[in-house]
């Protein structure tokens, strides 16, 4: 029997859709209710799944393509699945967010343990399973704390252009209007800073002697904003036309207060800098920028 997937009912306010990669190509086996690719609109990601067990025939529309609801996607024949399908406990299913992390990080999903609901592959999983495997993986101590060359630094300053997705896009969009439009409420949160300050407390003589340069808490304020970027690439990206850059290198302002109003000097590639480095830098700058 040949049976049509076709494109949902959409929201009343979402007139077509974006066809995503499918996760599947014509002549391969799948299961009941396993992902066959993902539809993008404006405002939401939709998964289609296999109505019924059988073979991939036909593939009728592309990644890219527009479509409309009621849209034939492709056909499934179901006589004789039984023998040809996969096994779902091999492969397990996972949504759009969790796809993208595997696909940014090339994460084999059968090597990742499932804790969702029916052996569904949760983000927190794929999170887990790159902690393990980052931590597996770590550095030496002494290899961490070697400082790179110069021709190292110069290098390493990439960036990366990312198309981005029609949910996206419209975000971009609705938050650069509400920015426009609405009064910007910010927002202030506290935070324990009593092992820095113990840490200053400790090693401020001795810093100061070795580096001719006092310890203050610009450098550890500096180190905890390149590891944070870090964690989160995306702050430490800007958008431009259609595309999102991101960069491969952590350049931060560090604001200076001068007799002529406040400057914000740029420390380039900061996460090659030592503490003594940041200092340094800093006191340069202040020094210049008040003379």
């Amino acid at each position: 029997m040949l049976i049509e997937v076709k494109v949902p009912a959409l929201a009343e306010s979402v007139p077509d859709a974006t066809l995503l990669d499918w996760y599947k190509q014509p002549g391969d086996a799948v299961s009941r209710e396993e992902m066959l690719i993902d539809l993008e609109t404006d405002k939401v990601t939709l998964e289609i799944v296999a109505p019924e067990s059988g073979i991939i025939k036909e593939i009728l529309r592309q990644p890219g393509d527009i479509v409309l609801p009621d849209v034939v996607l492709c056909t499934i024949e179901t006589e004789g699945a039984s023998s040809a399908v996969v096994d779902k406990d091999k492969v397990p299913r996972f949504g759009p967010a969790v796809r993208k992390l595997i696909e940014e990080h090339s994460v084999n999903p059968t090597s990742v343990k499932a804790s969702g609901k029916d052996g569904r592959l949760t983000k927190a999983d794929v999170l887990a399973h790159l902690e393990k495997k980052k931590t597996e993986n770590a550095l030496p101590p002494t290899a961490i704390t070697m400082q790179p060359q110069p021709e190292e630094i110069t290098a390493g300053r990439t960036e990366e252009r990312v198309p981005m997705t029609r949910v996206r896009k419209r975000t971009a969009e609705r938050l650069l209007q509400a920015q426009q439009q609405n009064a910007i409420l910010t927002t202030f949160n506290e935070v324990n800073m009593e092992s820095v300050m113990n840490m200053r407390k400790q090693h401020a003589n001795e810093f100061e002697k070795q580096y001719g340069v006092p310890l203050g808490y610009m450098s550890a304020f500096v180190k905890t904003a390149v590891e944070a970027l870090k964690k989160f690439p995306t702050v430490n990206a800007y958008v431009e036309d259609d595309d999102i850059v991101y960069h491969g290198y952590y350049d931060v302002g560090v604001a200076v207060g001068t007799e002529r109003g406040l400057v914000v000097p740029i420390l380039r590639n900061a996460e090659h800098m030592s503490f003594s480095d940041i200092e340094s830098k800093i006191r340069d700058f202040a020094e210049r920028a008040r003379d």
